[in-house]
């Protein structure tokens, strides 16, 4: 779905480059698909009812007093001058000063306020959107792109603010100043305004018909200009730039830039110059609607004894006239276009929140709890698959031991540790800690009993200290320096230049696999949870980087109810209890011992992986 153009300021229905709009039919079908309510979009005003009627009123009044400027010059010119009354020429000169200076300042406090409530009201929502987003369970981030989430939280919601902003007011001032702006022409020559009515209608079709010559090469420069930003970010950001030079990629996609660029630039021209023409038009419509007024008042016929104040008071009201009553024009296509922004973030807010916080929670301090975990006929099924993920899963883990899972890729391994930490829920049966159904946990309380240490590692574009804090804010120094040694890291980050200062860089690639993930332990340990879920930890490191990773899993699980998702067989051959996976169910459960005297799966894995010596890999998936 792509992002509708916003209104520019000033003008409801022209965009940020003056030009007029057509309806964009991703607008329409976007309020076809997701209607919006009047009602709901002006809760979002309620709390500003009086600032807002503060606005109106500041604009009615700015336009009205704008209008007493023709009649203090056609005073002007047929009084004051004529008979040389220096006292009424200094007084009108005063007024038009005055209203001036007045309707200026009235400007200013309208804007004030206008821009103070629409960006109180953008905050709110956008602060909303964040907040509701981040309560989204992974499938709906695995179902969404991150471009189309950042595109409605900045995008759209900017588009909004200059609708609250500008448009809103745009319109009333645009109403305002063409019924003031009629009526006033109507009062200094009926003759005039009815000629006006001839003239204005092709002089205004004129311009639009001119206008609109500029939108098919508008929408493809934006177009290139998104393609351009998409090649820069896909070749120019850290792993872009490391496939080009590993695949000798270099030349083509700089040929490739080099031709979206020229395209760019003959755009450029093509709409400078279609822009041009726009000009050139406006200023013969300009140029010739005084003309044909000048022409009419001196003509026996029609001049009804004009004078020539009135004349010069009526051509700039003429001249006022035109813009605000184009933009009127267009006020349908300005408010399909607010209206189908509105939508798309209310589309946003009302997803439903999968994984929530319980109405009647059950809380259970990290300080109070032992950890013993159980999974309960346990079965989950994803969204839209045809098989079950889990299946009738029933294990027991006590307070301070460990479990190890294991099985072929698929079996449900990382599907039943992800349950733990409540990433998903069970489509039946339940998962408990100390008894309690995690769902009946606040989530804020639930990620401090439990902590994971996955296969990938996300470090932030931030400093070791920072990196490490993000788990844990009010965590001190000594905190985070005990849980980097804890984690067998703290030798290695005081080695550096700027020690637990060091910037990690996008997504830590200054650092090795290994230093990573012993970061990444470190920050989970910060938070000292009672149960841990190591999830294939260690699967995409090289032997000896994953001994030491793994030694420095096997120091920070001593005491804790730890569930591993293991390749190591020495990991596995020290648990507690092993759990074979197969196709979602449980196909065989025991020692590391035990399981290799029955000779079922188990046996059959270490088999297949060839496992002759203590620290060969178990075939985990």
């Amino acid at each position: 779905m792509t992002s509708p153009q916003f209104p520019g300021p000033g003008g409801g229905g022209r965009d940020g480059g003056g030009r007029v709009r057509k309806l964009d039919p991703a607008d329409r079908a976007q309020l076809d698909e997701s209607p919006v309510s009047l009602r709901r979009i002006g809760a979002l005003f309620a709390p500003y009812r009086p600032q807002i009627a503060l606005v109106v009123a500041l604009i009615v009044a700015s336009s009205l007093i704008s209008l007493a400027n023709p009649f203090l010059v056609r005073a002007t010119i047929d009084r004051a001058i004529p008979e040389q009354d220096v006292a009424l020429l200094v007084a009108l000169v005063a007024g038009m000063l005055a209203v001036t200076v007045a309707a200026s300042v009235l400007g200013v406090v309208q804007t004030w306020i206008s821009t103070t409530v629409g960006q109180r009201i953008m905050h709110s929502l956008r602060t909303r959107v964040f907040t509701h987003l981040q309560r989204q369970s992974l499938g709906f981030f695995t179902r969404t792109r991150g471009g189309e989430i950042q595109s409605r939280l900045t995008n759209d919601i900017g588009g909004m603010q200059t609708v609250v902003t500008s448009t809103a007011t745009s319109i009333a001032a645009n109403v305002t100043t063409v019924v003031g702006t009629a009526a006033a022409m109507a009062v200094l020559s009926w003759r005039l305004s009815l000629l006006s009515l001839i003239v204005l209608p092709p002089a205004i079709w004129l311009t639009r018909k001119v206008a609109q010559m500029r939108r098919e090469i508008t929408t493809a420069r934006q177009r290139t200009l998104a393609d351009m930003q998409t090649q820069i970010e896909e070749s120019l950001s850290i792993s872009g730039v490391q496939l080009g030079k590993t695949l000798g990629a270099g030349p083509m996609m700089s040929e490739r830039f080099a031709d979206t660029s020229h395209l760019l630039a003959d755009l450029e021209v093509r709409s400078q110059l279609s822009g041009r023409w726009r000009m050139a038009t406006m200023n013969i419509v300009f140029a010739a609607i005084p003309a044909l007024l000048y022409l009419a008042a001196g003509l026996p016929a029609t001049s009804g004894g004009m004078t020539i104040g009135t004349l010069v008071a009526f051509t700039g009201l003429q001249a006022a006239l035109f813009r605000p009553l184009m933009s009127l024009l267009d006020v349908g296509v300005s408010v399909t276009s607010s209206l189908a922004l509105f939508s798309r973030i209310f589309e946003y807010l009302d997803l439903v929140v999968e994984i929530d916080d319980p109405e009647h929670p059950v809380h259970l301090p990290r300080e109070q709890a032992v950890g013993a975990v159980r999974f309960e006929d346990v079965s989950l099924r994803y969204d839209g698959a045809h098989r079950l993920a889990l299946d009738s899963v029933s294990i027991d883990v006590p307070a301070g031991s460990s479990l190890a899972l294991v099985g072929e890729t698929g079996s449900g391994k990382t599907t039943l540790a992800s349950l733990v930490a409540r990433l998903h829920d069970p489509s039946a049966g339940r998962v408990t800690v100390d008894g309690v159904d995690l769902r009946s946990i606040p989530l804020i309380e639930l990620s401090e009993l439990v902590g994971v240490v996955s296969q990938e590692t996300y470090l932030l574009h931030a400093t070791i200290r920072d990196n490490l804090r993000h788990a844990r804010p009010e965590a001190t120094d000594a905190d985070i320096e005990a849980a980097a040694r804890a984690a067998q890291v703290h030798e290695l980050i005081v080695s550096l230049p700027q020690g637990y200062d060091t910037m990690v860089g996008a997504r830590g690639h200054r650092f090795s696999g290994g230093e990573k993930q012993r970061i990444a332990i470190a920050r989970t340990l910060l938070r000292d949870p009672r149960v841990l879920v190591l999830d294939e930890a260690t699967s995409a490191l090289d032997n000896e980087t994953e001994r030491a990773v793994q030694d420095a899993l096997d120091h920070v699980s001593l005491g804790r109810t730890t569930i591993t998702i293991a390749h190591r067989l020495s990991t596995i051959r020290d648990a507690d209890q092993i759990v074979v996976l197969d196709d979602g169910r449980t196909a065989e459960r025991g020692t590391h011992e035990e399981l290799l005297a029955v000779g079922g799966r188990y046996a059959t894995l270490l088999a297949k992986a060839g496992a002759t010596v203590p620290d060969a890999l178990v075939l985990a998936g």
